[in-house]
């Protein structure tokens, strides 16, 4: 006997969830395979110290002498986008930030800032050109989008105590760009985004949500980096600002400082830039990483007049703007003049002189 077709709701659905688990766990392998392959890269970004006695490998990245001819970070797997759409997306939002920001156009301080910033670069494992732009804003803070577009505010030029301190923190914001770590990161987002498939397939409307919200942070890649990104950064920030000369000790020298402002005055540093100054495992890693790979010079550059010179120039114009902002707030009020109709509120206070007969009946009442 065939069994009649039910109408049971109940039914119906216990029906598609079965469907579903049986394709959830078709294809759970798979998305914890490509998952895996994602974030395979992540162990690999906490750069661990380097022992006393290991050999520095030919071309890799611990060798300073072979900066320049290193591929670091890499596509595939771990990283989808190409250079051309990693440029393209960073000049996007390049002109986004250039619309919401107000810019320093003083060609001395822009042109210092862009000639130390190329001086970087070219002792870098840049592949692209660097693009770099001054932000008149108080805050303590740098970043660097996909693609090589480079800001800095004046409020780190104003904090850094000398060109050295100042090129540190640059050398580590364009790490991140050398090492696609934005790229890296949106890549990692997007493994991550496959394990709500089942969700969605599942839970209908709900589980498409959860993917939806997922992918709305995607922005916050270019300027919030994970833990072994920074501590990468840390790495190869340290290795860029030696081969250019300077001091690397006053990478770490500014970041201690950096660490104890946000103590001393909370909100001095960007919320973006919290996360950089760095912890004391990244300090003794930092450390370690001078003592151990770089070879020691006779002498490095902390500092230079010129550096001085821009920094005064940019105080003098900060000082300038906010002396007219205030001047613009503590305007003084005016009351317009009568146009000839004298009315009780326009007219000026009237005086009356008392009058002494008034004044003498008190008198002989008071004797």
């Amino acid at each position: 006997m065939l069994s009649q077709p039910t109408n049971d709701p109940s039914s119906h659905w216990a029906s598609r969830i079965n469907v579903s688990l049986r394709l959830f766990r078709t294809i759970l392998p798979v998305l914890m395979f490509l998952v895996g392959l994602g974030t395979a890269g992540s162990a690999q970004d906490d750069i661990p110290p380097v022992p006393e006695t290991a050999k520095i490998k030919p071309g890799s990245i611990d060798d300073v002498s072979a900066i320049g001819t290193r591929n670091i970070g890499g596509r595939g797997i771990g990283n989808w986008y190409s250079q051309e759409s990693e440029i393209n997306m960073g000049r996007r939002y390049a002109a986004q930030v250039d619309r919401s920001v107000e810019l320093i156009t003083d060609s001395v301080i822009t042109e210092y800032v862009n000639r130390l910033a190329q001086n970087l670069v070219r002792n870098s494992d840049a592949k692209i050109p660097f693009t770099v732009k001054v932000i008149d804003a108080d805050e303590v803070n740098a970043f660097a989008l996909p693609g090589g577009f480079f800001y800095v505010n004046s409020g780190l030029i104003l904090a850094a105590g000398s060109e050295s301190e100042l090129a540190g923190v640059m050398a580590h914001e364009m790490s991140h760009v050398i090492a696609h770590h934005a790229a890296r990161q949106m890549t990692r987002q997007q493994f991550a985004q496959f394990a709500t498939i089942p969700l969605i397939v599942a839970g209908g409307s709900a589980g498409y949500g959860a993917y939806e919200a997922a992918s709305l942070g995607m922005p916050l890649a270019f300027m919030k980096f994970s833990r072994g990104f920074e501590a990468q950064a840390d790495y190869l920030g340290v290795q860029y600002l030696y081969k250019a000369g300077y001091d690397p000790n006053s990478f770490i020298d500014f970041f201690e400082k950096l660490e104890a402002m946000e103590k001393h005055k909370p909100g001095t540093i960007a919320k973006a830039f919290e996360d950089h100054p760095p912890t004391e495992d990244r300090i003794r890693h930092s450390q370690q990483e001078i003592a151990r790979i770089l070879p020691p010079r006779a002498e490095y550059v902390t500092d230079t007049s010129e550096f001085q010179d821009v920094k005064a120039r940019l105080a003098r114009i900060e000082n300038h703007r906010d002396l007219n902002d205030k001047k613009n707030t503590e305007r003084p009020e005016l009351r317009r003049a009568s146009s000839g109709n004298n009315s009780d509120d326009d007219a000026p206070p009237k005086l009356s002189r008392q009058d002494s007969q008034q004044i003498a009946p008190d008198r002989q009442a008071g004797n």
